[in-house]
Protein backbone atom coordinates (compact mmCIF):
# COMPACT_ATOMS: atom_id res chain seq x y z
CA UNK A 1 0.00 0.00 0.00
CA UNK A 2 1.53 3.25 -1.23
CA UNK A 3 1.77 5.79 1.72
CA UNK A 4 2.53 9.39 2.21
CA UNK A 5 2.73 11.30 5.50
CA UNK A 6 1.58 14.49 3.72
CA UNK A 7 0.68 15.56 -0.07
CA UNK A 8 0.01 18.67 -1.92
CA UNK A 9 -2.38 19.60 -4.24
CA UNK A 10 -1.55 22.78 -6.06
CA UNK A 11 -4.55 24.80 -7.49
CA UNK A 12 -3.54 25.85 -11.01
CA UNK A 13 -6.75 26.03 -12.99
CA UNK A 14 -7.54 29.94 -12.56
CA UNK A 15 -7.79 32.37 -14.91
CA UNK A 16 -6.30 35.54 -14.02
CA UNK A 17 -8.45 38.21 -15.85
CA UNK A 18 -7.01 40.98 -13.94
CA UNK A 19 -3.69 40.22 -15.95
CA UNK A 20 -5.77 41.81 -18.99
CA UNK A 21 -4.11 40.33 -22.22
CA UNK A 22 -1.35 38.44 -20.71
CA UNK A 23 -3.91 35.92 -19.32
CA UNK A 24 -6.32 35.90 -22.81
CA UNK A 25 -4.38 32.18 -23.78
CA UNK A 26 -2.09 31.13 -21.03
CA UNK A 27 -3.25 30.07 -17.50
CA UNK A 28 -1.76 32.95 -14.83
CA UNK A 29 0.37 30.67 -13.13
CA UNK A 30 2.34 29.78 -16.29
CA UNK A 31 2.80 34.11 -17.43
CA UNK A 32 6.33 34.31 -16.76
CA UNK A 33 7.93 35.92 -14.21
CA UNK A 34 11.74 37.16 -13.65
CA UNK A 35 13.19 36.79 -17.19
CA UNK A 36 13.09 32.35 -16.70
CA UNK A 37 10.97 31.41 -14.77
CA UNK A 38 6.82 30.97 -14.87
CA UNK A 39 5.11 31.83 -11.54
CA UNK A 40 4.20 28.62 -11.27
CA UNK A 41 7.84 27.40 -10.66
CA UNK A 42 7.40 28.92 -7.18
CA UNK A 43 5.20 26.69 -5.28
CA UNK A 44 6.32 23.52 -7.17
CA UNK A 45 10.22 24.51 -6.46
CA UNK A 46 8.53 25.06 -2.82
CA UNK A 47 6.87 21.68 -2.68
CA UNK A 48 10.24 19.67 -3.55
CA UNK A 49 12.77 22.00 -1.53
CA UNK A 50 10.00 21.15 1.45
CA UNK A 51 10.65 17.44 1.06
CA UNK A 52 6.68 17.13 -0.33
CA UNK A 53 7.13 14.55 -3.40
CA UNK A 54 3.44 14.09 -4.05
CA UNK A 55 2.05 16.96 -5.74
CA UNK A 56 -1.46 16.79 -7.88
CA UNK A 57 -1.83 20.28 -9.94
CA UNK A 58 -5.39 21.15 -11.01
CA UNK A 59 -5.51 22.69 -13.81
CA UNK A 60 -8.31 24.03 -15.87
CA UNK A 61 -8.33 27.04 -17.85
CA UNK A 62 -6.04 27.23 -21.30
CA UNK A 63 -4.01 24.22 -19.54
CA UNK A 64 -1.93 23.82 -22.83
CA UNK A 65 0.86 25.59 -21.86
CA UNK A 66 1.22 25.09 -18.30
CA UNK A 67 0.76 21.28 -18.74
CA UNK A 68 3.83 21.01 -21.01
CA UNK A 69 5.54 23.52 -18.92
CA UNK A 70 5.24 20.87 -16.06
CA UNK A 71 5.65 17.69 -18.22
CA UNK A 72 6.62 14.49 -15.92
CA UNK A 73 8.08 17.27 -13.15
CA UNK A 74 11.75 16.48 -14.48
CA UNK A 75 13.10 20.35 -13.24
CA UNK A 76 11.44 20.08 -9.98
CA UNK A 77 12.74 16.40 -9.30
CA UNK A 78 8.86 15.12 -9.28
CA UNK A 79 9.45 12.30 -11.70
CA UNK A 80 8.84 9.84 -9.70
CA UNK A 81 7.44 6.31 -10.28
CA UNK A 82 5.51 6.68 -6.45
CA UNK A 83 4.17 9.94 -6.00
CA UNK A 84 5.69 12.69 -7.99
CA UNK A 85 3.52 15.21 -10.13
CA UNK A 86 0.45 14.55 -11.76
CA UNK A 87 -2.04 17.19 -13.32
CA UNK A 88 -5.47 16.56 -12.49
CA UNK A 89 -7.50 18.62 -15.33
CA UNK A 90 -11.58 18.02 -15.07
CA UNK A 91 -13.10 15.05 -16.33
CA UNK A 92 -16.16 13.09 -17.87
CA UNK A 93 -17.57 10.70 -15.33
CA UNK A 94 -20.67 8.14 -15.78
CA UNK A 95 -22.94 11.13 -14.29
CA UNK A 96 -22.46 14.96 -13.27
CA UNK A 97 -19.92 15.76 -15.18
CA UNK A 98 -18.53 19.78 -14.49
CA UNK A 99 -15.48 21.82 -14.67
CA UNK A 100 -14.22 22.80 -11.28
CA UNK A 101 -16.57 25.41 -10.09
CA UNK A 102 -14.63 26.58 -6.94
CA UNK A 103 -11.67 26.25 -5.12
CA UNK A 104 -13.14 23.33 -2.80
CA UNK A 105 -14.80 21.48 -5.58
CA UNK A 106 -11.86 20.87 -7.51
CA UNK A 107 -9.83 18.84 -4.74
CA UNK A 108 -13.67 17.59 -4.03
CA UNK A 109 -13.24 15.99 -7.66
CA UNK A 110 -10.38 14.60 -6.87
CA UNK A 111 -10.79 12.56 -3.71
CA UNK A 112 -9.88 9.47 -5.21
CA UNK A 113 -6.55 10.62 -6.14
CA UNK A 114 -6.15 11.78 -2.93
CA UNK A 115 -6.88 8.34 -1.42
CA UNK A 116 -4.46 6.36 -3.33
CA UNK A 117 -1.69 8.11 -1.31
CA UNK A 118 -3.68 7.25 2.19
CA UNK A 119 -2.11 10.60 3.61
CA UNK A 120 -2.27 11.85 7.17
CA UNK A 121 -1.97 15.48 5.83
CA UNK A 122 -2.90 17.60 3.20
CA UNK A 123 -1.26 20.47 1.50
CA UNK A 124 -3.75 23.47 -0.27
CA UNK A 125 -1.82 25.73 -2.11
CA UNK A 126 -2.83 28.23 -4.93
CA UNK A 127 -0.23 28.17 -8.00
CA UNK A 128 -0.23 32.06 -8.60
CA UNK A 129 1.78 33.48 -5.94
CA UNK A 130 5.49 34.46 -5.42
CA UNK A 131 6.97 33.56 -2.69
CA UNK A 132 8.94 30.46 -0.46
CA UNK A 133 8.09 28.63 2.06
CA UNK A 134 9.48 25.62 4.04
CA UNK A 135 6.04 23.61 4.36
CA UNK A 136 7.68 21.28 6.53
CA UNK A 137 7.90 23.93 9.19
CA UNK A 138 4.44 24.71 8.73
CA UNK A 139 3.61 21.22 8.91
CA UNK A 140 5.84 20.91 12.43
CA UNK A 141 3.86 23.56 13.75
CA UNK A 142 0.32 21.74 12.41
CA UNK A 143 1.52 19.02 14.66
CA UNK A 144 2.68 20.91 17.88
CA UNK A 145 -0.39 22.72 18.13
CA UNK A 146 -2.69 19.77 17.16
CA UNK A 147 -4.27 20.91 14.67
CA UNK A 148 -7.07 19.94 12.49
CA UNK A 149 -6.78 23.31 9.92
CA UNK A 150 -3.65 25.49 9.66
CA UNK A 151 -4.16 28.41 7.65
CA UNK A 152 -0.61 30.02 6.95
CA UNK A 153 -1.53 34.33 7.46
CA UNK A 154 0.47 37.15 7.03
CA UNK A 155 -0.52 40.92 8.56
CA UNK A 156 -1.70 43.41 6.06
CA UNK A 157 -2.51 46.93 6.40
CA UNK A 158 -5.95 47.33 7.80
CA UNK A 159 -6.99 49.77 4.97
CA UNK A 160 -6.43 46.48 2.65
CA UNK A 161 -7.73 43.73 4.89
CA UNK A 162 -11.13 43.51 3.41
CA UNK A 163 -9.75 42.39 0.63
CA UNK A 164 -8.67 38.79 2.08
CA UNK A 165 -9.64 36.05 4.20
CA UNK A 166 -9.17 37.43 8.21
CA UNK A 167 -8.28 35.61 10.85
CA UNK A 168 -8.47 36.69 14.63
CA UNK A 169 -6.31 34.36 16.65
CA UNK A 170 -5.55 34.21 20.52
CA UNK A 171 -2.06 33.94 22.18
CA UNK A 172 -1.89 30.62 21.29
CA UNK A 173 -2.54 31.22 17.73
CA UNK A 174 -5.77 29.50 17.56
CA UNK A 175 -8.28 30.87 15.20
CA UNK A 176 -11.61 32.47 17.09
CA UNK A 177 -12.72 33.94 14.27
CA UNK A 178 -12.67 33.70 10.81
CA UNK A 179 -14.23 36.15 8.32
CA UNK A 180 -14.47 36.19 4.41
CA UNK A 181 -13.63 39.35 2.74
CA UNK A 182 -15.06 41.11 6.16
CA UNK A 183 -16.45 44.75 5.57
CA UNK A 184 -15.43 46.07 9.05
CA UNK A 185 -12.03 43.53 9.48
CA UNK A 186 -11.59 43.60 13.02
CA UNK A 187 -7.82 41.68 12.64
CA UNK A 188 -5.06 42.13 9.61
CA UNK A 189 -4.45 38.59 9.68
CA UNK A 190 -5.23 37.92 5.88
CA UNK A 191 -5.27 34.36 4.66
CA UNK A 192 -2.41 33.70 2.06
CA UNK A 193 -4.66 30.84 0.57
CA UNK A 194 -1.98 28.18 2.41
CA UNK A 195 -3.90 25.26 4.03
CA UNK A 196 -2.77 21.88 5.79
CA UNK A 197 -5.77 19.60 6.70
CA UNK A 198 -5.69 16.68 8.95
CA UNK A 199 -6.94 14.34 5.46
CA UNK A 200 -9.62 12.65 7.55
CA UNK A 201 -11.00 16.35 8.54
CA UNK A 202 -10.87 17.62 5.18
CA UNK A 203 -12.67 14.74 3.51
CA UNK A 204 -15.26 14.66 6.14
CA UNK A 205 -15.70 19.04 5.21
CA UNK A 206 -15.86 18.08 1.02
CA UNK A 207 -18.37 15.55 1.51
CA UNK A 208 -20.57 17.39 4.01
CA UNK A 209 -20.59 20.13 1.89
CA UNK A 210 -20.32 18.41 -1.50
CA UNK A 211 -23.50 19.83 -3.15
CA UNK A 212 -23.24 23.03 -1.97
CA UNK A 213 -22.50 25.08 -5.18
CA UNK A 214 -19.48 26.65 -6.41
CA UNK A 215 -17.69 25.09 -3.41
CA UNK A 216 -14.50 27.06 -2.11
CA UNK A 217 -12.35 27.20 0.55
CA UNK A 218 -12.77 30.52 2.09
CA UNK A 219 -16.41 30.87 1.92
CA UNK A 220 -17.34 27.08 2.60
CA UNK A 221 -15.41 24.66 3.59
CA UNK A 222 -12.99 26.77 6.63
CA UNK A 223 -16.42 28.28 8.06
CA UNK A 224 -18.06 24.69 8.16
CA UNK A 225 -14.75 23.52 10.19
CA UNK A 226 -14.81 26.29 12.15
CA UNK A 227 -18.32 26.12 13.23
CA UNK A 228 -17.63 21.75 13.72
CA UNK A 229 -15.08 22.69 16.44
CA UNK A 230 -12.26 22.05 14.44
CA UNK A 231 -8.98 22.92 16.33
CA UNK A 232 -7.98 25.69 13.78
CA UNK A 233 -4.81 27.53 13.88
CA UNK A 234 -3.02 30.36 11.92
CA UNK A 235 0.74 29.50 11.16
CA UNK A 236 2.45 33.42 10.67
CA UNK A 237 4.55 33.56 7.95
CA UNK A 238 7.13 36.61 7.86
CA UNK A 239 8.95 36.13 4.73
CA UNK A 240 8.21 37.87 1.28
CA UNK A 241 4.78 36.51 -0.17
CA UNK A 242 2.91 38.61 -3.37
CA UNK A 243 0.14 38.05 -5.27
CA UNK A 244 0.58 39.03 -8.74
CA UNK A 245 -3.10 38.86 -9.52
CA UNK A 246 -3.10 42.87 -11.41
CA UNK A 247 -0.50 44.29 -13.70
CA UNK A 248 0.36 46.80 -11.46
CA UNK A 249 1.45 43.79 -8.27
CA UNK A 250 3.27 41.72 -11.12
CA UNK A 251 5.14 44.96 -12.74
CA UNK A 252 6.13 45.71 -8.91
CA UNK A 253 7.19 42.06 -8.05
CA UNK A 254 9.30 41.92 -11.24
CA UNK A 255 10.71 45.02 -10.37
CA UNK A 256 12.08 44.36 -7.12
CA UNK A 257 13.77 41.30 -8.08
CA UNK A 258 16.59 44.05 -9.50
CA UNK A 259 16.71 46.11 -6.40
CA UNK A 260 20.33 46.66 -4.92
CA UNK A 261 19.24 44.07 -2.04
CA UNK A 262 16.50 42.43 -3.17
CA UNK A 263 13.90 41.25 -1.28
CA UNK A 264 13.33 38.40 -2.85
CA UNK A 265 16.64 36.74 -3.75
CA UNK A 266 16.05 34.34 -7.16
CA UNK A 267 20.05 33.25 -6.56
CA UNK A 268 20.33 31.89 -2.93
CA UNK A 269 22.17 28.36 -3.25
CA UNK A 270 20.03 26.45 -0.16
CA UNK A 271 16.63 27.61 -1.56
CA UNK A 272 16.26 27.09 -5.48
CA UNK A 273 14.01 28.14 -7.69
CA UNK A 274 13.71 25.51 -10.63
CA UNK A 275 11.80 25.64 -13.90
CA UNK A 276 11.68 24.18 -17.21
CA UNK A 277 14.82 25.33 -19.15
CA UNK A 278 14.97 25.57 -22.80
CA UNK A 279 18.37 25.32 -24.86
CA UNK A 280 19.48 28.16 -25.65
CA UNK A 281 22.67 29.75 -26.47
CA UNK A 282 24.54 32.52 -24.70
CA UNK A 283 23.50 36.18 -24.30
CA UNK A 284 24.98 38.44 -26.62
CA UNK A 285 25.96 42.15 -25.94
CA UNK A 286 27.45 44.23 -28.81
CA UNK A 287 29.90 47.15 -28.13
CA UNK A 288 27.06 49.86 -28.33
CA UNK A 289 25.14 47.93 -25.61
CA UNK A 290 24.60 49.22 -22.21
CA UNK A 291 23.02 47.31 -19.33
CA UNK A 292 22.29 48.90 -16.20
CA UNK A 293 20.39 47.12 -13.34
CA UNK A 294 18.42 44.29 -15.30
CA UNK A 295 17.63 40.60 -15.26
CA UNK A 296 18.69 38.98 -18.85
CA UNK A 297 17.59 35.74 -20.22
CA UNK A 298 19.64 33.23 -22.05
CA UNK A 299 19.65 33.70 -25.83
CA UNK A 300 19.21 37.34 -25.26
CA UNK A 301 20.59 39.63 -27.78
CA UNK A 302 21.24 43.23 -26.91
CA UNK A 303 22.43 45.87 -29.11
CA UNK A 304 20.56 48.85 -27.62
CA UNK A 305 20.25 50.70 -23.50
CA UNK A 306 18.12 48.64 -21.53
CA UNK A 307 18.14 49.83 -17.73
CA UNK A 308 15.73 48.82 -14.95
CA UNK A 309 14.29 45.75 -16.34
CA UNK A 310 13.57 42.29 -16.65
CA UNK A 311 14.23 40.76 -20.17
CA UNK A 312 13.02 37.15 -20.69
CA UNK A 313 15.10 34.44 -22.66
CA UNK A 314 15.64 34.74 -26.78
CA UNK A 315 14.62 38.23 -27.23
CA UNK A 316 16.71 40.26 -29.70
CA UNK A 317 16.80 44.50 -28.93
CA UNK A 318 17.48 46.53 -32.02
CA UNK A 319 20.76 49.19 -31.96
CA UNK A 320 19.66 52.82 -30.55
CA UNK A 321 16.68 51.00 -28.91
CA UNK A 322 16.32 52.23 -25.57
CA UNK A 323 14.10 49.85 -22.61
CA UNK A 324 13.55 51.34 -19.46
CA UNK A 325 11.50 49.89 -16.47
CA UNK A 326 9.76 47.53 -18.50
CA UNK A 327 9.29 43.50 -18.41
CA UNK A 328 9.94 42.01 -21.97
CA UNK A 329 8.65 37.76 -22.38
CA UNK A 330 10.17 35.58 -24.09
CA UNK A 331 11.24 35.36 -27.78
CA UNK A 332 9.84 38.89 -28.40
CA UNK A 333 11.94 40.97 -31.18
CA UNK A 334 12.44 44.92 -30.72
CA UNK A 335 13.78 46.73 -33.80
CA UNK A 336 15.64 49.30 -33.72
CA UNK A 337 15.75 52.89 -32.24
CA UNK A 338 12.62 52.37 -30.53
CA UNK A 339 11.59 53.56 -26.89
CA UNK A 340 9.67 51.43 -24.18
CA UNK A 341 9.18 52.78 -20.84
CA UNK A 342 7.03 51.19 -18.26
CA UNK A 343 6.20 48.61 -20.68
CA UNK A 344 5.01 45.03 -20.26
CA UNK A 345 5.65 43.10 -23.84
CA UNK A 346 4.12 39.29 -23.70
CA UNK A 347 6.09 36.78 -25.19
CA UNK A 348 6.92 36.61 -28.88
CA UNK A 349 5.76 39.94 -29.70
CA UNK A 350 7.24 41.86 -32.70
CA UNK A 351 7.82 45.93 -32.39
CA UNK A 352 9.00 47.17 -36.17
CA UNK A 353 11.32 50.34 -35.88
CA UNK A 354 11.34 53.25 -34.17
CA UNK A 355 8.52 52.26 -31.98
CA UNK A 356 7.50 54.33 -28.93
CA UNK A 357 5.55 52.79 -26.76
CA UNK A 358 4.83 54.12 -22.79
CA UNK A 359 5.07 58.07 -24.08
CA UNK A 360 2.93 61.30 -23.42
CA UNK A 361 0.44 62.21 -20.06
CA UNK A 362 -1.14 59.58 -18.35
CA UNK A 363 -5.29 58.64 -19.38
CA UNK A 364 -7.28 56.24 -17.87
CA UNK A 365 -7.68 52.97 -20.62
CA UNK A 366 -10.99 53.01 -22.12
CA UNK A 367 -11.87 49.90 -21.66
CA UNK A 368 -11.07 48.10 -18.52
CA UNK A 369 -9.40 50.79 -16.32
CA UNK A 370 -8.95 48.59 -13.01
CA UNK A 371 -6.75 45.93 -15.01
CA UNK A 372 -5.02 48.93 -17.25
CA UNK A 373 -3.54 51.50 -14.89
CA UNK A 374 -0.58 53.26 -13.29
CA UNK A 375 1.37 53.99 -16.14
CA UNK A 376 1.98 50.63 -18.02
CA UNK A 377 1.89 49.67 -21.62
CA UNK A 378 0.46 46.01 -22.21
CA UNK A 379 0.76 44.23 -25.38
CA UNK A 380 -0.67 40.89 -25.71
CA UNK A 381 1.54 37.83 -27.14
CA UNK A 382 2.65 37.32 -30.71
CA UNK A 383 1.32 41.15 -31.58
CA UNK A 384 2.37 42.90 -34.27
CA UNK A 385 3.09 46.60 -33.95
CA UNK A 386 4.51 47.61 -37.43
CA UNK A 387 7.50 50.77 -37.46
CA UNK A 388 7.14 54.42 -36.18
CA UNK A 389 4.22 53.55 -33.97
CA UNK A 390 3.47 55.44 -30.76
CA UNK A 391 1.84 54.35 -27.87
CA UNK A 392 1.00 55.95 -24.94
CA UNK A 393 0.43 55.57 -21.10
CA UNK A 394 -2.47 52.77 -19.74
CA UNK A 395 -2.84 51.51 -23.52
CA UNK A 396 -3.06 47.99 -24.61
CA UNK A 397 -2.07 46.25 -27.61
CA UNK A 398 -3.42 42.65 -28.57
CA UNK A 399 -3.28 41.71 -32.09
CA UNK A 400 -1.24 41.60 -35.90
CA UNK A 401 -1.76 45.80 -35.88
CA UNK A 402 -0.70 47.87 -39.00
CA UNK A 403 -0.33 51.11 -39.67
CA UNK A 404 -3.99 51.61 -41.01
CA UNK A 405 -4.83 50.60 -37.54
CA UNK A 406 -3.53 53.66 -36.33
CA UNK A 407 -4.05 57.77 -36.34
CA UNK A 408 -1.67 59.74 -37.53
CA UNK A 409 1.29 56.47 -36.22
CA UNK A 410 -0.40 57.29 -33.21
CA UNK A 411 -2.32 55.40 -30.17
CA UNK A 412 -3.05 57.94 -27.36
CA UNK A 413 -3.03 57.07 -23.84
CA UNK A 414 -5.62 55.00 -22.31
CA UNK A 415 -6.62 53.30 -25.62
CA UNK A 416 -7.51 50.13 -26.66
CA UNK A 417 -6.76 48.42 -29.75
CA UNK A 418 -7.39 44.73 -29.76
CA UNK A 419 -7.32 43.05 -33.27
CA UNK A 420 -10.44 40.43 -34.68
CA UNK A 421 -10.01 37.51 -32.88
CA UNK A 422 -8.56 38.24 -29.82
CA UNK A 423 -10.15 38.93 -26.64
CA UNK A 424 -9.78 40.82 -23.49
Amino acid sequence: MVKKEMIAMLLAGGQGSRLGVLTSKVAKPAVTFGGKYRIIDFPLSNCINSGVDTVGVLTQYQPLRLNSHIGIGIPWDLDRNIGGVTVLPPYERLSNSEWYTGTANAIYQNLEYMESYHPEYVLILSGDHIYKMDYEIMLDFHKEHGAEVTIAVMPVPMAEASRFGIMTADDRSRIVKFEEKPRNPQSNLASMGIYIFNWKTLKKALVTMAQQPALDFGKHVIPYCHRKGAPMFAYEFTGYWKDVGTLQSYWEANMELIDIVPEFNLYEEYWKIYTKSEIQPPQYFSNESVVERSIIGEGTDIYGKVYNSVIGCGVTIGRDTVVRDSIIMNYTQIGNQCELYKAIVAEEVRLGNQVRLGIGEEMENDSAPHIYNHGIVTVGEKSVIPNGISVGKNSVIFGVTTGADYENANLPGGKTLIKAGEQL
